[in-house]
């Protein structure tokens, strides 16, 4: 069994539930405070257990906070693309997407002085709908992405897609694909990845899916993601209502202890290093993300 561990690092008020809010600038400047603050901790705990890991950064904070960019390649981890400013692929134009990871590579390959090969989108918003932003990352120079959820959700998913890396297809090219984790429940996957589901479903959960993944799928290869907002229990809260305060808010104060466990009990790899390994492989599947069938190679 391997795992990926990955960061999604944005300050809190770039998520998309904040999309809309009169955020202030008090409120802007502390979350843009707290993600180094907080990024910072999760380093230090990381090289305490020497684990390394993947950390997708938005490329405006390579401007913001170089110096935050650096520590995290200094710390033998891989600084991957999460975008430019934290919008959602579904918001942009294919040119326009072209240029935001142009932008976001560029000011993360000057901080860092090593190639970003790697993207996420924010909110996994490569879907069905934008198989397309696959083309636009081969033809960037990217060699593996990590957005397509294989889950059902009501803001993102590509719920027949491959539980395990698969080659995800665009129109014109393929491009390794890290799936998030997930458990497999009467014939539908459970989103287990992270984020808000490692806070509010108890942490056997996520052992399961992890056991599940070792057993079931081929290659048995898992990949986790958090934010370091959610190893910040005393950042300021935004402004949220009902659902949306609930799914962001909850389990908040047990991350850190439970990052703790994880850490304790599994060995961990970069996503580089993960799609170099697989790369070699023969027997991932070929899944096309805007809807023909999937069949292994």
């Amino acid at each position: 069994m391997q795992i990926v561990l990955s960061f999604d690092v944005e300050e809190h008020d770039r998520i998309e539930v904040a999309a809309g809010l009169n955020v202030g600038a008090a409120l802007k400047g502390h979350y843009q405070e707290r993600v180094g603050v907080t990024t910072r901790w999760l380093l230090d705990a990381l090289a305490a257990a020497d684990v390394r890991a993947t950390f997708f950064v938005v490329g405006q904070l390579a401007d913001k906070d170089p110096g935050l960019v650096r520590a995290i390649s200094a710390g033998g981890h891989e600084v991957a693309s999460h975008g430019w400013d934290h919008r959602r692929v579904l918001a942009m134009t294919p040119r326009g997407f072209r240029e935001d990871i142009r932008r976001s590579k560029d000011a993360l390959e000057q901080a860092t002085g090593a190639a970003v090969v790697g993207y996420r989108a924010p909110t996994f918003s490569i879907v069905s709908r934008t198989a397309w932003a696959l083309d636009v990352l081969v033809e960037s120079d990217l060699t593996y992405d990590s957005s397509i959820y294989p889950v059902r959700h009501d803001r993102y998913g590509v719920p027949d897609a491959p539980r395990a890396p698969f080659w995800a297809v665009g129109d014109r090219h393929a491009i390794l694909e890290l799936p998030p984790a997930t458990l497999r429940v009467a014939r539908v996957n459970m989103p287990m990845g992270g984020g808000g589901y490692f806070r509010l479903f108890p942490l056997w959960l996520t052992e399961r899916a992890l056991r599940q993944t070792a057993a079931d799928c081929r290659p048995p290869v898992a990949t986790l993601y958090f934010h370091p907002w959610e190893f910040d229990p005393d950042q300021a809260r935004l402004p949220l209502r009902g659902l949306n305060r609930f799914r962001t808010y909850v389990g908040l104060a047990r991350t850190r202890g439970r990052l703790a466990r994880l850490l304790a009990r599994h060995r961990f790899s970069r996503a580089a290093d993960m799609a170099e390994e697989l790369r070699e492989r023969e027997d991932l599947a070929t899944y096309h993300v805007g809807g023909r069938e999937c069949v292994t190679v």
